[in-house]
């Protein structure tokens, strides 16, 4: 195993996790005083901000919740047997001749 294979350890996750959720927020902070900027403007622009201060929470917490994906770990293909029981230590096998 490399170094450059380890996980991210938890603290260092989480910030990243708290970081993304913040620059997403202030997105929205963002979207809701341009809509109250531009409502004279135009209709249809503050409508947009409107609904990208609406839609951008949802998407920070889905986000901010998201975990790295586990690693796989190797199986054994479906329908395959199950490796033979190995005999314990120090026991001959017994061969029946008939």
């Amino acid at each position: 195993m490399l170094i450059t294979d380890a996980r991210e350890s938890a603290a260092a996750e989480f910030d990243r996790r708290r970081r993304r959720y913040a620059v997403m927020m202030s997105a929205r902070a963002l979207c809701v005083i341009g809509a109250a900027l531009v409502y004279q403007i135009s209709l249809w622009l503050a409508l947009a901000f409107i609904v990208g201060g609406a839609v951008l929470p949802w998407c920070a917490v889905l986000i901010a919740n998201d975990r790295p994906a586990k690693k796989r770990t190797s199986r054994a293909p479906r329908g395959s047997a199950p490796p033979a029981p190995a005999l314990p230590a120090g026991e001959e096998s017994k061969t029946i001749e008939g």
